[in-house]
């Protein structure tokens, strides 16, 4: 399985960032709602300057410094949860990159990619959280979004720069072209754990988290519970 690089460029349809306010839970705080920027953007080795977050130990960072989400799932949500006033322009997802033609089986782990000015790299897809049922009102979204694969993913940065709405998104290496990240995601949340493709997996420059998970994974022969992470149970985050 792999992803072709017919991909080569893409407009940037919208660039967002948000502040971290009190959100829907006691003790929680998010800076999911990301509203439109104008104009040229620093974009810093932790994102795009002024975007933040809610909760620093489970999002940001080097490895997650922006979040892209396609445009192009919006409509699929929409078949699937019906209108949604949230599904009006992005935003919905917290992402920090909208664009449309591109999604998660057209893109690897690794892909290099120039944001404008600035340089980065796919380093991770999303894994969503109880936050996202909240901020729509639909209880099991964080669910819907896991199982459905249309996640989004995050980038890290390897050269800071600048970059603004109407920009082109243009991809400059593919070290990974059999790995797209419809396949990692199909491999962490639905396949069985099959130690040869796992050991396959651990050969990827994976981040810590990830490493760890496949490699507990390896050892132990069973798929983790998501259970906490995807309804907030027990958890201020």
């Amino acid at each position: 399985m792999s992803a072709t690089m017919e991909v080569m460029a893409l407009t940037i349809d919208g660039v967002l960032a948000g502040k971290a306010v009190e959100f829907t839970r006691p003790g929680s705080r998010s800076a999911i709602a990301k509203s439109r920027l104008e104009g040229r953007q620093p974009v810093t080795l932790l994102g795009i300057l002024g975007d933040e977050q809610g909760d620093l130990r489970v999002h940001g960072g080097p490895d997650k410094a922006i979040h892209h989400y396609p445009a192009d799932h919006y409509a699929r949500w929409r078949d699937d949860i019906g209108a949604h006033p949230l599904l009006d322009a992005p935003g919905a997802f917290g992402e920090n990159i909208s664009t449309h033609g591109m999604t998660e089986d057209a893109i690897c782990l690794g892909d290099r990619f120039r944001l404008g000015t600035a340089l980065v790299e796919v380093s991770q897809s999303r894994q969503p959280c109880w936050k996202l049922s909240d901020r729509f009102a639909v209880s099991d979204m964080a669910r819907r979004v896991q199982e459905s694969g249309r996640t989004g993913w995050y980038y890290r940065v390897l050269e800071e720069g600048e970059v603004q709405a109407g920009d082109r998104m243009t991809l400059e290496a593919r070290p990974h072209p059999t790995w797209p990240l419809a396949r990692l995601i199909e491999l962490l949340y639905r396949r069985s754990p099959e130690p040869a493709l796992l050991r396959d997996v651990l050969l990827l420059p994976l981040v810590p988290s990830w490493r760890t998970l496949f490699e507990r994974r390896l050892a132990q022969g069973a798929i983790e519970d998501w259970g906490k992470r995807l309804t907030g149970a027990s958890s201020h985050a």
